[in-house]
């Protein structure tokens, strides 16, 4: 059987690991291992996907996943990425949204008794004697070594530099890995790239508090072919949440993915089997569509389920042959009271998530890029009559966006 390092190096996964050669002796084994998820939002997002599917991989390589909660460390707040310290969230939104991702998780990973845990680390961060944790955890950490952290030296660059209580992060972080040996066994921590300090203090510590093997593995971040992040939408990120992103949209991202990113998007994103994504990333000129095809299809089934795939794919066939009366296509039902409220077609279009904004919808159309029924629409204060909904009417921006407003 091929080792799951190798698995996970072929498909593109791995960025970084501390001690290869012993990681590939533990590995033999199974192993428990964690992937921690910052609770800010009742949703995961597309970003979250790419730990997920390594996850997922790990555990039918026999491995044993467990899903970490950031409800306790979401209270300070990772300063990874951040020009800005976040935003205080109360305890009550953290644990709501850590039951929202909860639901979400076993989408993807087994949770049957014997298998993959969640565990939210606000169960033992939250209730922490602030002077033991220092004399017990704060010793063991140098501070001339993690000021050298590009996520600290990237905010002290800042006007409003970095506060202590971001500063204490990565001991937080680096405590869950200690507290979930000795509850778990748990010997690996895998995440993304950004997450490459923070996890490095938590394998440390591990090694030198206990004397046991620990390991650190982080993932590529998901980028375009130049550099750019993925998922990010004109309606903000790429969530795996149907109420935030519907499945049409999240279908149609990636049927539009640049083709230089298809073949990359296949190994990282979906099960298919190497040799499939290498021949399907081979496809030059036209037929490179239906390698986006099958990219869109696979991914939309993993995250929505094959139902909603199925429906997104025949919406997306049936408004580009013309035949825009599908079931399947995206659509918006209004009440009459609220269409007596609001009728301008820039409404239409931001309820839709067409459009960002007003200003935004305005901007369209002045750009000359929004149709009803096909027909351009190049008055930005114009209004749709209830006579003309009673049957529906397609509303379209630009090439690819398309919303049904249907009246209930």
């Amino acid at each position: 059987m091929e080792h799951i390092l190798d698995i996970l190096k072929e498909r593109g996964f791995v960025a970084q690991t501390t001690f290869e050669d012993e990681l590939y002796e533990q590995l033999k084994s199974p192993t428990t291992f964690y992937v921690g998820f910052d609770p800010t939002a009742d949703s995961l997002h597309i970003g979250h996907y790419i730990p997920i599917m390594a996850m997922a991989h790990m555990q039918r390589a026999g491995h044993k996943p467990i899903a970490l909660m950031g409800g306790g460390t979401a209270m300070i707040g990772d300063p990874s990425g951040k020009t800005d310290m976040r935003k205080m969230m109360t305890v009550e939104t953290i644990d709501h949204n850590v039951e929202c991702i909860k639901s979400q998780m076993s989408r993807f990973l087994d949770f049957s008794e014997g298998n993959a845990i969640i565990v939210n680390n606000g169960d033992w961060l939250r209730h922490l004697n602030f002077i033991e944790f220092m004399r017990d955890i704060g010793s063991m950490f140098n501070v001339n070594r993690m000021l050298t952290a590009d996520c600290y030296k990237a905010r002290m660059a800042t006007e409003n530099g970095l506060s202590f209580l971001e500063f204490t992060y990565m001991l937080m972080q680096s405590y869950d890995f200690l507290e979930l040996f000795h509850r778990y066994g748990c010997r690996l921590e895998m995440g993304g790239n950004d997450q490459w300090s923070n996890m490095l203090g938590g394998a440390d510590l591990v090694r030198r508090k206990l004397g046991e093997k620990a390991f650190a593995c982080t993932f590529q971040l998901l980028l375009t072919h130049d550099g750019r992040k993925m998922g990010k939408t004109e309606a903000g990120a790429l969530w795996l949440d149907p109420n935030k992103t519907k499945p049409y949209d999240f279908y149609q991202y990636w049927r539009n993915v640049d083709d230089q990113d298809v073949q990359k998007c296949l190994a990282l994103l979906t099960f298919l089997p190497m040799d499939e994504v290498r021949r399907l990333g081979a496809l030059q000129g036209s037929e490179i569509n239906e390698a986006k095809k099958v990219l869109a299809f696979e991914v939309t089934k993993l995250v929505h389920g094959e139902e909603e795939a199925r429906k997104a794919a025949d919406a997306a066939s049936s408004l580009f042959s013309g035949a825009a009366d599908s079931a399947n296509i995206p659509s918006l039902e209004l009440t009459p009271e609220e269409l007596k409220a609001d009728a301008r077609i820039t409404t239409l279009l931001v309820r839709a998530g067409l459009c960002k904004s007003q200003s935004d919808a305005r901007t369209q159309i002045e750009q000359n890029a929004v149709s009803l029924n096909g027909e351009k629409v190049t008055d930005s204060k114009a209004s749709v009559s209830e006579a003309l909904l009673r049957s529906g009417v397609l509303l379209k921006k630009g090439k690819k966006g398309f919303c049904r407003i249907l009246l209930s």
